[in-house]
């Protein structure tokens, strides 16, 4: 059981490092929330648990993440989509 709330807590917090990516506050938002639903659902499905849950949970988890950075955080350099 450690062993799999270790794995989450380390993607919860690389999924937060890179949530900083894009110049604007919907750029990092949208960028954390996808990050977040990759992550959550792999955790979900090594878990598992529900990988649909997992990806709901960590996109939510990653846009407000994303949302609440400054550019001046981290700044990884354009989106791929701009």
């Amino acid at each position: 059981m450690s062993r799999g709330i270790t794995k989450t807590l380390v993607l919860v917090g690389l999924g937060f490092a890179l949530a900083g990516c894009g110049y604007s506050t919907g750029d990092r938002a949208a960028s954390g929330g996808l990050l977040g639903a990759g992550a959550g659902a792999a955790v979900g499905a090594v878990t598992g648990g529900s990988p649909l849950t997992g990806a709901l949970v960590g996109g939510a988890i990653g846009a407000v993440g994303g949302a609440a950075t400054s550019h001046n955080d981290v700044n990884l350099g354009r989106p791929v989509w701009r």
